[in-house]
């Protein structure tokens, strides 16, 4: 029964996430709130509500290891499996805002993460609000800069979201958050039970199983557009939800529910992992071909994503 709670978890967190996504920015323009803000905010904290959901279930429970290998898993993921695989079916180009904005502040959120782990073993209300006052400082910059560019900003809000009605707006929510509330609490009992029966712990569940789960849409998304020739998946729509990850979801559920480190291993093994692969994307993008992520690289970055899998399940 846990693998189809875990299914049916997984479901519920795509439709859920979906459904909210488009109730936000309907009722967004409905406030008369710019595209280009609402791409920039209302869109990236809709698309992280299942993490979040996920992540605060957890740690309510008193599964904290849940909520930090959720989302240190789901980084990892976000760059090793969905950035690995596109890159070697589609190739991508490299703006320069990836080493100049996006990339150091991926860098600065994931370092203070571990620090803020790693001094008390826990994440106080005190550093979640801290996260938070980053991010918030992240999306002025952002925002103003963007608006100076005079540059458009999140292809995926849709236009069409201006003319729904109240009552759409108000099911579409409902949906949305019912759908999350209850992914969630399938996906949390799904990922214990699992990890009970398999005797491994449920750190080890939520950076592999869970974060590949919560990273699904972003893949198959991606892939499609790989197959067709399309655009396909930016490299700063990805550290922009690795970002999102760290300073929303975990400053989020730190603010409600204090994350305490359960497992040594997050510090001493997954943590080191997601700077690791993080911090490999510099000389990625620079050696042998600059600002280009082909085939090779994404190989590279593909086959280190299976190495941490292999060595999670090994521990």
């Amino acid at each position: 029964m846990s693998i189809v709670f875990l299914l049916i978890g997984f479901v519920l967190l795509v439709i859920g996430g979906e459904f909210l996504v488009r109730s936000s920015v309907a009722l967004s323009f409905r406030m008369n709130i710019s595209r280009m803000v609402i791409g920039l905010t209302v869109v990236s904290f809709a698309t992280s509500a299942p993490e979040l959901l996920v992540s605060l279930q957890a740690a309510l429970t008193g599964f904290s290891d849940i909520s930090l290998g959720n989302i240190i898993g789901s980084n990892i993921a976000n760059i090793g499996l969905v950035l690995g695989i596109t890159a070697m079916i589609s190739p991508l180009t490299i703006d320069r805002d990836f080493y100049r904005i996006n990339w150091p502040v991926m860098m600065a959120f994931s370092i203070v993460l571990y620090f803020f782990l790693s001094s008390n073993k826990m994440l106080s209300r005190v550093e979640g609000i801290a996260l938070l006052a980053g991010l918030a400082v992240y999306l002025f910059f952002l925002i103003r800069r963007s608006r100076k560019k005079d540059n458009v900003v999140a292809e995926e809000v849709d236009e069409k979201l201006k003319t729904v009605s109240s009552f759409k707006i108000v099911v579409w929510l409902l949906i949305g958050i019912l759908a999350l509330w209850g992914g969630s609490e399938l996906l949390v009992k799904g990922a214990v039970d699992l990890a009970t029966q398999l005797g491994v712990s449920e750190r080890v569940i939520s950076v592999t199983m869970i974060a590949v789960g919560t990273s699904v849409p972003e893949l198959a998304a991606s892939l499609i557009a790989a197959f067709k020739q399309e655009k396909a998946i930016s490299l700063g729509n990805l550290i922009g939800s690795n970002i999102f990850n760290i300073a929303s979801v975990l400053g989020i559920t730190a603010l409600i529910q204090p994350i305490v480190v359960q497992s040594s291993k997050i510090l001493t093994s997954d943590m080191f992992w997601m700077i690791g692969i993080a911090f490999i994307l510099t000389p990625l993008a620079f050696l042998p071909k600059r600002f280009r992520m082909g085939k090779y690289k994404g190989f590279i970055l593909f086959a280190g994503y299976c190495i941490f899998v292999a060595l999670a399940f090994l521990e």
